[in-house]
């Protein structure tokens, strides 16, 4: 019997859900990667068991530039318990600056959320580092929720100035959303992330899901660049290929996560 006339038995892969749209730059990159780390480590034809919610970005843009983090949270739990409807084994949201309404989704559904500032804390500790610059939108460098998650995992986040704040949040909503990378804005960054390893800093959190459009470790050695996408994708993959074990996911507020056997691509 030649390989065309065997039965095939499906592949056995847990069910990634993505809470995306915010932007759809950061989700067509969570696919991109989930799929490509799947292939790396089954090869042939095999990519990632996933459903995708993606939400409207002019929703969000508005919630979080109001700050209406109640109607951000009503808003994604409904899509979140979509995803668990649907059938995902766990979500993963494809976005920073939201998981300030994380809790909330955790509440409403059965499935686990996996915690994007967990999965890079992860990283960090592994090279023994304990402060880190921190970019993203406002509401990551500056508001309590990410800060605080990241105190969890004995982190301390060093946030550029409300001038340098504001610049960082413009380019990532005027540009980087729509998928407008220009070199003087990476320059800009690339000054930004120099600052704050002259005040301390150890390493980078980009802490928006699009900055890596942006600024890639070539663009600045001095100090290690801790890539929330491609962290979190990778978590993703690891969970789904069950290399790492979903039960090993804890609630919000614990910083215990399990980081063996890391996927890289």
């Amino acid at each position: 019997m030649n390989r065309a006339q065997q039965p095939h038995a499906v592949i056995p892969m847990k069910t990634i859900g993505i809470l995306g749209g915010m932007s759809s730059q950061a989700t067509a990159e969570y696919y991109r990667l989930i799929n490509a780390g799947i292939n790396q480590v089954r090869g042939g034809w095999n990519a990632a068991e996933l459903l995708i919610s993606s939400v409207n970005f002019a929703n969000i843009e508005a919630f979080v530039r109001r700050e209406q983090w109640d109607d951000a949270a009503n808003y994604l739990v409904d899509k979140a318990l979509g995803l668990e409807r649907g059938g995902a084994d766990f979500i993963v949201m494809a976005t920073n600056t939201l998981h300030r309404v994380a809790p909330q989704i955790e509440a409403a559904i059965a499935i686990p959320l996996i915690h994007i500032v967990d999965v890079t804390a992860a990283a960090i500790k592994q090279q023994g580092i304990t402060r880190v610059g921190i970019l993203g939108t406002k509401p990551v460098m500056q508001a309590d929720f990410y800060r605080d998650r990241f105190k969890l995992h004995g982190i301390e986040l060093i946030a550029p100035s409300d001038r340098q704040c504001q610049i960082i949040d413009t380019i990532i909503f005027d540009e980087l959303v729509h998928r407008i990378i220009q070199d003087e804005s990476r320059q800009i960054y690339i000054e930004i992330m120099q600052d704050l390893g002259d005040r301390g800093a150890q390493g980078m959190v980009l802490g928006c899901t699009e900055i890596a459009l942006l600024v890639k470790p070539a663009d600045f050695p001095n100090l290690p660049l801790f890539d929330t996408t491609a962290l979190h994708c990778q978590k993703a993959v690891n969970l789904a290929l069950e290399i790492e074990p979903i039960s090993d996911i804890v609630g919000a507020g614990s910083p215990e996560i399990s980081t063996n056997n890391k996927v890289t691509w």
